[in-house]
């Protein structure tokens, strides 16, 4: 099995309240005329209260086109990134140079060379250390990566992996998008990075990991005729949000069946799964989950904390949920869990877990 070894997330130092975002978006965006009550509302539906930003909120206006809004994303994008790294290695008790492959995962922003490669030198990462950049899975991305990394350390049972995702989302803010997307994901995405350090089942053999979860299995679902569900449409102003209302639904009609045949192939029922570690989509969609999958609140209490105190960070945000988990929850050893989300495609990726 492959074994959790160490997991963080980090944030930007910048933290604002959810009323001055909006106010600052409102001001910039909105013609003097147009009613701002609506932002409002969409804001105040997020449910989100604090947000953390990579940049001061006044200096948003200064990135005037994507070449600037990138570049602030390889450079800032960098420096959070190490520091994901960083602090993983260390809780796992691991090395830089310990480190056989790096999955780097991101949707806000572009770099050739990718951020792990720019982030390699800083940490002290081998020369001969595998990469492998992932682009364009967006919020599913936090779950996907483990699956890859665990599909990996299969065969690579001696290794040590680490997945890296650094999401800026508030990079991609379009001033002059007036849709009810743009105004929903300007008071719902954050700026955020997270790494989980991974290793195959013979080294955590050797490291006498205790308490942390192994990854069992994963599945994968690629929904029909969804593709304009979420993603960006890439313009002259740069990366600009497909964000369909109808992902609630979605997750209504197919997400008790994706876990079902996860849990089946183990002879397990959800009733006895320990921790639900979930992806803070938004309001709608966690309450969504819950009743397609009959939990409580409580039950994803974590993933509401979360979305209430950084937003939705795409694919980083599951991770911090993760790490979140790791950190407050103490379960019986061999209890079973799962961790999931949903991305473009549109696309679920479920995790099964043991503690």
């Amino acid at each position: 099995m492959t074994t959790i070894a160490g997991v963080r997330g980090v944030l930007p130092e910048h933290r604002y309240r959810q009323q001055d975002i909006t106010e600052a978006f409102a001001d910039w965006c909105l013609p003097a005329e147009r009613d701002r009550a609506l932002l409002r509302r969409f804001h105040q539906n997020a449910q989100v209260h604090t947000r953390h930003t990579v940049v001061p909120l006044e200096r948003y206006q200064e990135l005037a086109d994507f070449g600037k809004s990138n570049d602030v994303f390889i450079e800032q994008g960098t420096v959070l990134g190490a520091r994901a790294v960083t602090e993983a290695l260390a809780a796992a008790g691991l090395a830089a140079d310990d480190v056989d492959l790096i999955l780097f995962t991101t949707v806000t922003g572009v770099a050739a060379p990718s951020l792990d490669a720019l982030i390699a030198p800083l940490v002290g990462l081998r020369p001969d250390v595998k990469r492998m950049p992932l682009f364009g899975l967006g919020c599913v991305a936090g779950a996907a990566g483990i699956a890859r990394v665990h599909d990996y350390l299969q065969s690579h049972p001696d290794e040590v992996a680490v997945l890296l995702s650094v999401e800026l989302c508030t990079l991609t803010l379009q001033s002059r998008d007036r849709s009810a997307a743009n105004m929903v994901a300007t008071g719902l995405f954050g700026d955020g990075a997270a790494a989980v350090v991974l290793v195959g089942s013979r080294r955590a053999e050797q490291l006498g990991l205790q308490a942390m979860p192994e990854v069992l299995d994963s599945r994968s679902h690629l929904y029909p005729h969804t593709e304009r569900t979420m993603g960006w449409d890439v313009s002259a102003d740069g990366l600009k949000i497909v964000l369909d209302a109808d992902v609630p639904v979605l997750v209504e009609k197919y997400l008790a069946g994706d876990v079902a045949l996860l849990l089946d192939a183990h002879q397990l029922d959800s009733s006895e799964i320990a921790g639900w570690v979930c992806h803070p989509g938004g309001p709608k969609v966690i309450e969504a989950i819950q009743r397609t999958l009959g939990l409580e609140r409580g039950e994803l209490e974590l993933t509401w904390r979360s979305l209430a105190a950084i937003g939705n960070l795409s694919s980083s945000s599951v991770l911090h949920v993760l790490a979140d988990t790791v950190a407050s929850r103490s379960f019986e050893p061999g209890s079973p869990g799962v961790l999931m989300a949903m991305g473009p495609g549109f696309c679920s990726e479920l995790v099964l877990l043991r503690w």
